[in-house]
């Protein structure tokens, strides 16, 4: 397991562009996000690179490590402590050959116990599987089961969930073997970001 991925917790996933993205991440790392994501799909190379080099300035103070979506050049440029990879991003040989030994590369595997095998052989560094509720950022996302998490276990990877998740509806999650539960709107949506990231990681300390 990759040493940076020991714990468990709240892993944030920006929502950008915003005009207070910078604000809003150091409230969420306030409230206890244990990981952070830069996500940004603009082609905006020039701001996306300015921000990430921020963010991950940000992250370093509070000892979190910053992921990049997507983007492996950029995530290298950056400075970054890994990447995250959908099925149409690349692979994860490509992406340590950019990025290094250490680098922590973390997956997309849905809906699927099969892609998550196959990941995990390949290198994987963390399995992210979702949407488990509706979600308002992907609404079509396929959906994936409680017994995903179960599954998967024996894999001796993090296993991130993703999609829908709340405060109401996380715990669930947890206790169903989420070692880190990933938000977007749920804590950049809400207008208490410090807050709703707090209440996340309350839920670790309870579950």
């Amino acid at each position: 397991m990759h040493p940076l991925l020991k714990g468990r917790g709240l892993y944030v996933i920006t929502d950008g562009p915003r005009p207070n993205l910078l604000e809003v991440v150091a409230l969420a790392l306030a409230g206890g996000a244990k990981l952070l994501q830069y996500r940004d799909k603009t082609t905006d190379q020039a701001r996306r690179l300015t921000e990430a080099r921020a963010i991950r300035a940000l992250c370093a103070a509070r000892k979190v490590p910053m992921i990049v979506n997507d983007d492996v050049q950029l995530a290298h440029a950056a400075g970054a402590a890994g990447v995250h990879l959908g099925e149409d991003d690349g692979d994860i040989a490509a992406a340590r050959a950019v990025l290094g030994p250490d680098a922590i590369i973390g997956v997309s595997c849905y809906d699927s116990a099969a892609r998550a095998r196959q990941l995990a052989a390949a290198g994987a560094d963390y399995l992210a599987f979702g949407a488990f509720f509706p979600s308002p950022t992907k609404p079509h996302a396929r959906r994936a089961s409680f017994e995903l998490l179960r599954q998967t276990a024996a894999l001796g990877l993090p296993r991130v969930a993703i999609g829908g998740i709340t405060p109401d509806n996380g715990g669930s999650l947890i206790d169903a073997g989420a070692d880190y539960l990933a938000v977007i709107s749920a804590v950049f949506g809400d207008p208490d970001v410090r807050g709703a990231a707090a209440g996340f990681a309350q839920l670790f300390t309870s579950h």
